[in-house]
């Protein structure tokens, strides 16, 4: 077929789209944390991103964009090129900051491209050991006793760990004091050195404090006990009966990457997920693995969604 010929040349033009799928990763994929370093998003992205870049024979670099309660880090995956360079390690505040947000500089539905459901993990009701309570009923108790003096840190304003905090409130008939910080690292910092009580927070990065004596777990979120600590009960078994919350982590890609890069990307994170070594090391560090289809995390950001929206209203938490 000659170089002048119409049909050569258009069939010419679907060759870099083509080569470009055939050959991807074509250079280091980024992976974008809406969080500062040493929080559970964090941990995961960094326990996986070796896996995929051995899997795609490419770097995976763990890019921590926190801030503006997950959006700077969100707008930043929505605006990325659609070639399956930058993703997006998405948090359960995805599904939360439509609803407490007024304004959003991305379109949570049209400008992502889900992939897979990663992991969920419980959280954890830790005190610092300074706390006189070791069981939700003395901890309400305390509560109770002092009036807006108990608080309660977490990693900003609307994510899982602040609405844990308002969903107890509301359960127990509380009022203790909400203390956001910008991640989930300096949340941690500050409790575990006692300038706050409490916090919700996903056993992947508290289960260290806990079995170091730093922290004391009161009780997980989950309906189940969890695997990383079975000697702890839920805060449904302590009295606060249909009690959970629980957070996740999955991966999605800016819209219109092409539907057979997203494939790939699916296909390497599942059986990565799911290979044994990688689900008992989720496992062991207080998570469980997932490893959903595309279809599948679609049905769990809107059952989320659904979710979330009926505890901030029993909360009263109105949109800002």
């Amino acid at each position: 077929m000659k170089a002048n010929n119409p049909l050569f040349l258009i069939l010419c033009s679907f060759i870099p789209a083509w080569a470009a799928a055939q050959v991807y990763p074509g250079k280091p994929v980024r992976l974008i944390v809406p969080f500062a370093p040493g929080g559970s998003t964090d941990v995961i992205a960094r326990t996986i991103a070796p896996w995929l870049a051995q899997a795609w024979g490419q770097q995976v670099i763990v890019d921590n964009r926190p801030g503006g309660n997950t959006t700077i880090a969100t707008e930043l995956v929505a605006k990325a090129a659609p070639d399956g360079h930058t993703l997006l390690m998405t948090p359960a505040p995805f599904t939360i900051v439509p609803s407490v947000m007024k304004k959003l500089p991305y379109d949570p539905v049209k400008d992502f491209e889900p992939i897979t459901l990663i992991n969920t993990t419980p959280m954890g009701l830790v005190v610092h050991p300074g706390v006189p309570a070791k069981n939700v009923q003395q901890l309400v108790a305390l509560a109770k006793a002092r009036p807006g003096q108990i608080n309660f840190a977490s990693s900003g304003n609307g994510g899982v760990p602040h609405l844990s905090g308002e969903l107890l409130n509301a359960m127990a008939g509380v009022k203790m004091v909400h203390v956001p910080y910008k991640g989930n690292a300096p949340a941690l910092v500050d409790l575990v050195g006692g300038h706050v009580d409490m916090a919700f927070n996903g056993l992947t990065s508290v289960v260290p404090f806990i079995r170091s004596g730093r922290l004391r777990v009161i009780g997980v979120t989950s309906i189940g006990r969890t695997a990383a600590l079975p000697d702890v009960p839920t805060l449904d078994e302590q009295g606060l009966k249909g009690f959970q919350s629980v957070a996740w982590n999955g991966l999605t890609a800016p819209a219109r990457t092409p539907k057979d890069v997203i494939a790939k990307i699916a296909d390497s994170a599942v059986h990565i997920v799911k290979s044994p070594e990688l689900a008992e090391q989720l496992k062991r560090d207080g998570s469980d693995p997932v490893g959903s289809s595309s279809a599948e995390f679609v049905a769990h950001l809107r059952s989320e969604v659904e979710k979330w929206k009926k505890v901030l209203e029993r909360a009263g938490i109105t949109a800002f």
